[in-house]
């Protein structure tokens, strides 16, 4: 079940709720149903650094340590 950001039009709370199939939604202050989905953005969780995307040491760089800046 996705959670969702939503903001009251009443008094303007933001607030967020998990929604099932047939969830009514209503402002947590102030109980209005005048609510707006807000739009958000979310992230996946990377399960090892070897997941990551990004240049590698046989690339050549990579940030600071990695070839950029002669750290080493």
């Amino acid at each position: 079940m996705p959670i969702y950001e939503y903001r009251c039009r009443e008094c303007d709370e933001s607030f967020e709720k998990l929604v099932y199939a047939s969830t009514a939604v209503a402002c947590p202050s102030c109980f209005s149903d005048n609510v707006m989905k807000k739009l958000s953005v979310f992230r996946a969780k990377a399960t090892s650094s070897a997941a990551l995307p990004g240049p590698g040491p046989a690339m050549g760089g990579g940030g600071c340590c990695g070839g950029g800046c002669g750290c080493h």
